[in-house]
């Protein structure tokens, strides 16, 4: 049987159709759907994925605010920016692009956002609320891909799963998910010993270690469910998949699997921040 290929691309196309006209409900109401976007410096990755969420933005009617601060930029100035948007009625997402510069105290900043507009889920508080089954929104990219398993209708309960990597928005948060659906979950990483013997027992793998190819397709078990969350200069994951689809049962393709769910999460969560207002 072929492996089902999970196509984050498609699903997230079908996402924004969806999305489109629930912004378009809320506008009617009198309500603006709005993500702020703060951007430290000027690295041009940072840029970029800034650049594709603003657009995303754009593609469902969604208004957005860029905020553009320099290199030198303090905590205490952005704590105070970050303060400002808090207390801004007329935005419902915050999203602080990560990295920022090394003077500044990111942890700080992240938990500093509004609980309600963090739709980016990086802080403590909504961790905490997530790992214990509480709402909160989620951080993107785990959500995504818990978003991309249930459209394709994978089995978790029960399952073993291995996530390879310990991210505060990444690997931890996919941990919690895949936990909080009754999946048996291993957290393993770039020092975990034996680590090739762990991922042999994945049901569902996570490669999210941010190295590339660090997970070697011998490693995989037969008719394993792979998810790959990595993706690097060299047009490739954090997983081996070349032949891939004659092991797995179910893949993410690196690119046009995992990324696009990330995005595609960030908009909904604003979406769904939005609709919480009430007129």
């Amino acid at each position: 049987m072929a492996a089902i290929i999970l196509d984050g691309k498609n699903l997230a196309h079908i996402s924004e159709d969806s999305i489109k006209n629930e912004v378009s409900d809320l506008k009617n109401k009198g309500i603006n759907p709005t993500l702020a976007t703060i951007l430290v410096g000027s690295d041009p990755s940072s840029e970029t994925y800034v650049r594709m969420k603003r657009n995303t933005c754009k593609r469902v009617g969604m208004e957005s605010i860029a905020v553009e601060l320099p290199e030198s930029t303090t905590t205490e100035e952005l704590l105070s920016s970050i303060n400002s948007l808090n207390n801004n009625e007329g935005v419902h997402g915050i999203l602080l692009q990560h990295p920022v510069p090394s003077q500044i105290d990111e942890r700080k900043c992240f938990d500093a956002i509004d609980i309600n507009k963090d739709v980016d889920g990086v802080t403590c508080l909504g961790f905490g609320n997530m790992a214990m089954g509480l709402p909160a929104f989620g951080s993107c990219t785990p959500a995504g891909i818990m978003r991309l398993l249930e459209h394709y209708e994978i089995e978790i309960q029960g399952k073993n799963a291995v996530v390879v990597g310990r991210s505060p928005i990444l690997g931890k948060p996919m941990a919690m998910m895949l936990l909080n659906k009754n999946a048996t979950v291993t957290i393993c990483h770039s020092r975990t010993q034996k680590i090739e013997e762990i991922i042999k027992q994945a049901d569902i793998l996570v490669g999210a270690v941010g190295i590339p190819e660090f997970i070697k397709y011998e490693w995989i078990k037969d008719n394993a469910v792979v998810i790959d969350a990595g993706y690097h200069p060299e047009k490739c994951g954090d997983i081996d998949l070349e032949n891939i689809e004659s092991k797995a049962s179910a893949y993410t393709p690196v690119p046009g699997g995992v990324g696009p769910m990330t995005i595609n999460t960030l908009i909904l969560q604003t979406l769904q921040s939005a609709q919480k207002i009430k007129t």
